[in-house]
């Protein structure tokens, strides 16, 4: 029996550039490495670290380092999609000034190029939140109806899109 290998975002996205796409990896980039590159673009993901059950209680739902600094690194210097992995909604209106994109992978488990189906256009996005997504962790719990309710994505947000390749 052969156990099928995984493939990460990384990986994908290598498989679906154009092969004379030049694609930079860097774990932690500082702001330095992503001005001298002269990138066009980036793909920053993010998101947090695997849990289960009470191993992934919160108390702050924050995306852990590096995440926040990749993310004011590389989004401050050049166009950039954000893509957050997590199993929740994670705090993230402190970055959205910068970013140009933002999806919500949420958990895509061994597959990732799904997400690069989407992000380079072989399928269109679909989706909708099933849960609100909060500005601060200060408003929950939040639910729709409620008097507090200002949400920084309400529920039902999202996007459909057609592929844009053909």
């Amino acid at each position: 029996m052969t156990a099928k290998m995984c493939t990460t975002i990384l990986n994908a996205v290598k498989n679906t550039v154009d092969p004379t796409t030049q694609v930079v990896y860097n774990e932690n980039p500082d702001a330095n490495f992503v001005k001298s590159n002269k990138f066009s673009y980036a793909i920053v993901v993010v998101g947090e670290p695997p849990y289960a059950e009470m191993y992934g209680d919160s108390s702050n739902l924050s995306i852990s380092e590096p995440g926040p600094s990749t993310i004011n690194n590389v989004c401050g210097a050049v166009k950039c999609v954000v893509v957050v992995i997590s199993g929740r909604p994670v705090v993230i209106q402190p970055y959205l000034e910068k970013i140009d994109a933002l999806v919500a992978a949420w958990l895509p488990g061994t597959e990732g190029q799904g997400v690069a189906d989407n992000l380079f256009g072989d399928y269109g996005f679909t989706g909708k939140l099933a849960r609100t997504w909060f500005k601060t962790v200060d408003q929950l719990p939040m639910n729709v109806g409620d008097s507090h309710y200002d949400p920084l994505f309400p529920f039902g947000f999202g996007i459909t899109t057609k592929p844009t390749k053909n």
